[in-house]
């Protein structure tokens, strides 16, 4: 498994600091966050998932913890829309350049509006999708704000 991610790489140009995690990567999981956590023995709380949605047709991000679910009235008020629903897996594919099950919000191919949850603040660390199956990033939420210039916000249910 490569070390080296989109992801990564922008991390280390922004100068942030992280750490990478490697885990098995389970395909037939049912929820790969909730798998990523169980194999790195972390809380769902801390592993964060990265959903590519369309924001009144336009492609946005939403990171939420790995056992909630995205509240999709929620994210368009963050990001200033009136409608939100997710993204089909192919297209989310086509435009961030990574995989389902392997999706980060760093380094994708067109940067495009983002929102965190605000949950990602109760912790000093977060994990997230390092861009590759099985390649989780844990870095300060603080951090990953600044990297990204997202949006924090109440984004669940």
């Amino acid at each position: 498994m490569s070390k080296t991610t989109p992801a990564t790489l922008a991390l280390t140009k922004a100068g942030a600091a992280f750490t990478l995690a490697h885990y098995d990567y389970d395909p037939n999981a049912e929820r790969v966050g909730l798998q990523a956590a169980e194999a790195m023995g972390v809380s769902p709380a801390e592993v964060f998932k990265t959903l590519m949605a369309e924001l009144d047709g336009k492609p946005v991000c939403a990171i939420v913890p790995s056992d909630e679910e995205v509240n999709m009235k929620k994210l368009a008020a963050a990001l200033g829309g009136k409608s939100a629903q997710m993204m089909k897996p192919a297209n989310a594919e086509r435009l961030t350049g990574y995989k389902v099950g392997g999706i980060s919000p760093l380094g994708q191919r067109k940067p495009v509006p983002t929102a965190l949850d605000e949950l990602a603040t109760l912790h000093d660390a977060i994990f997230l999708n390092g861009g590759q199956r099985g390649l989780q990033i844990k870095m300060r939420p603080e951090d990953l704000v600044a990297v990204l210039g997202c949006v924090v916000a109440d984004l669940v249910r």
